[in-house]
């Protein structure tokens, strides 16, 4: 039974005296190197299995330039960079690459440049390349290949994968003025993020498109954090003159907005129609499942990997597109109703 003590890492010396064979002979093996036996090589590789010998990343790159890892750096791990996580896992299934997801957890006030430092810390000594999800700077330098996934300030210098948020915010707010609603709201995105901003002004465009007065419109914060929505939410329904309608900029600030309503003994959707953005999973398995306007954030995630799988290698091309954005639509669940 164990006591809880980490394992020991084996050696390879170790490795050498099971084997009855020098460090040389070992080191060999592990390089595919010529001058060892057959028969000694299989003698070799039977004692590395048994013993669980790896060597280390880092002792990997020193001696080939390479550690045949990539990594998926993000700022924190959610329910989108988790979606993106997936899809490039896809994709690199099955191509000799490892891959590590890394979180900066970064330090409050600290969040401004957190990819510069990871790229810092792991570029060429244990990753070979990264997917970067929703970098914060656009002038990133790299010693590794880098794919962007849904950069803040728009597209840096560097590949980048995103989607139409413009087109998505308006659906959104298309979708609630066919449904006859006139009193709306919204829970608006990270005022730092270029995908939010994009967001909020293809939901004005239908709003203005529809002719709604300004007076009937209101716009709250949501920052993409559920516990400002859950406060900006509450103040907004609430009010003498609630909304009927609120679009969300993501479907977790629409989720909570949802558990809002639910305790001030609303229904959703006979007194109040919410849209969300995203269509994350656990939008579909909500109650009542959140009409959402659809990111294909896991389709992101393999298009962002398959262009850094072409980046990669010594006779890597890098031929694939510098910018790539992927359509939204519109996804009717049981959320919204029509007035």
């Amino acid at each position: 039974m164990s006591d809880g003590t980490p394992p020991r890492r084996v050696t390879i010396r170790e490795v050498a005296q099971a084997a009855g064979v020098s460090l040389a002979t070992v080191s060999k093996v592990l390089n595919d190197r010529y001058g060892v036996a057959e028969s000694t090589a299989d003698r070799v590789r039977t004692v590395i299995d048994e013993l669980g010998y790896e060597t280390s990343l880092v002792a990997r790159s020193l001696r080939t330039g390479r550690t045949d890892v990539v990594g998926v750096l993000v700022a924190d791990i959610e329910p989108f960079s988790t979606e993106v996580l997936k899809g490039v896992a896809d994709v690199f299934r099955g191509t000799g690459y490892e891959l590590v997801a890394y979180a900066a957890a970064a330090r409050v006030g600290d969040h401004i440049g957190w990819e510069q430092r990871q790229l810092s810390r792991l570029g060429g000594t244990l990753i070979d390349g990264a997917v970067l999800v929703t970098p914060t700077v656009t002038d990133i330098v790299a010693t590794v290949p880098v794919v962007a996934v849904d950069p803040h300030a728009g597209k840096p210098g560097l590949p980048v994968v995103d989607s139409d948020n413009l087109h998505g915010g308006y659906l959104a707010g298309k979708h609630l003025v066919e449904l006859g609603h006139q009193d709306i709201a919204m829970l608006t995105g990270r005022s730092d993020l270029v995908s939010a901003r994009l967001r909020e002004q293809g939901f004005r465009a239908a709003l203005a498109e529809a002719g709604l007065p300004p007076e009937n419109l209101v716009f709250s914060p949501g920052d993409f954090d559920p516990d400002v929505a859950e406060k900006s939410a509450y103040k907004l329904l609430t009010a003498d003159r609630r909304p009927t309608a609120i679009f969300a900029s993501n479907d977790a600030t629409a989720l909570v907005t949802i558990d809002v309503a639910r305790r001030l003994g609303l229904d959703v959707p006979d007194d109040l129609s919410i849209v969300g953005f995203d269509n994350v999973p656990e939008a579909a398995m909500s109650t009542p499942g959140l009409t959402t306007v659809e990111q294909p954030i896991r389709e992101m995630g393999r298009r962002a990997a398959r262009m850094l799988l072409d980046r990669l290698g010594p006779d890597a091309e890098g031929g694939s597109p510098e910018h790539v954005q992927l359509d939204t639509r519109l996804v009717v669940r049981s959320s919204t109703a029509p007035m």
